[in-house]
């Protein structure tokens, strides 16, 4: 095999797609098939991150690359492309984006190169889509908070935006209000449209205070366990479990638990 790891891993790859001696689960897996794989890595990878595990990083961060050689080993398959494609247009597309250090351009300040950033950005987007609109190539296979995130910064750069986070939460404010009434009326579908449109406003809230919302929601699932956790622990020691306490004596515990946080 060669020498260089990832030339390694290629050769593997192609391996395992082999049609003879390959694997037989590799043999027949499509773009499709492999997609959500693609997808809960790229999240391995920001868990190893949050939790600052640099070990599982690497590990992680290999099961993502596993993942780009995947698919362009099919691509090359069918003849449309192949890894050192996938190079070669990142690579072209960093140097494009970046003309202030492989070029001539000069930025006086980060916002300005921002903007810069932004604007090579729309050119590419406007000759890809020849000519579509303003959200035309926000992909909708995205998690829905980040797609809600994109297509409304993508929308503000036209000047389609409330002005400031006080507006927005305004409007938050108007969404509660209108899924208790669907709540109250008991209509379930409306009730869920309601739901929906709350949820796209906090989305549109975090963007406004420059919070990454499934950051945040991670972190709030990650408070939600380990307070949780201190619930189960305390019952435990009195040999029950929650299943065995009331509601009353969990939220006791629970506001213990955030005191005790608070405290640390």
């Amino acid at each position: 095999m060669p020498d260089a790891p990832i030339d390694r891993l290629i050769q593997i790859m192609a391996r395992l797609r082999d049609p003879k001696t390959g694997c037989p689960w590799d043999q027949v897996q499509t773009f499709a098939t492999v997609a959500p794989y693609t997808i809960e890595e790229a999240y391995e990878v920001a868990d190893a991150i949050e939790r600052g595990d640099l070990t599982d990083l690497k590990d992680e961060l290999g099961d993502l690359l596993l993942q780009v050689v995947f698919h362009a080993r099919m691509a090359e398959e069918q003849g449309d492309f192949g890894f050192d494609d996938v190079v070669g247009a990142i690579c072209d597309k960093m140097i494009r984006r970046h003309p202030h250090v492989f070029a001539d351009e000069t930025y006086d300040s980060l916002v300005a190169q921002t903007e810069g950033w932004e604007a090579i950005k729309a050119a590419e987007r406007a000759a890809k889509a020849g000519g579509g609109g303003v959200l035309a190539d926000v992909p909708a296979g995205l998690p829905a908070l980040l797609r809600a995130v994109k297509l409304t910064k993508r929308a503000a750069r036209v000047g389609f935006d409330w002005p400031d986070p006080a507006a927005v939460l305004e409007k938050l404010q108007e969404e509660v209000r209108e899924l208790e009434v669907e709540i109250e009326a008991g209509d379930r579908a409306k009730a869920r449209e309601e739901l929906g449109d709350l949820l796209f406003v906090c989305a549109n809230l975090a963007r406004k205070l420059e919070v990454d919302p499934e950051d945040a929601l991670r972190s709030a699932n990650a408070k939600f366990a380990r307070r949780f956790g201190f619930i189960e622990a305390a019952l435990a020691a009195g040999g029950r479990g929650p299943a065995d306490a009331t509601l009353d004596e969990m939220e006791a515990i629970w506001i213990q638990a955030k005191q005790a946080e608070k405290a640390g």
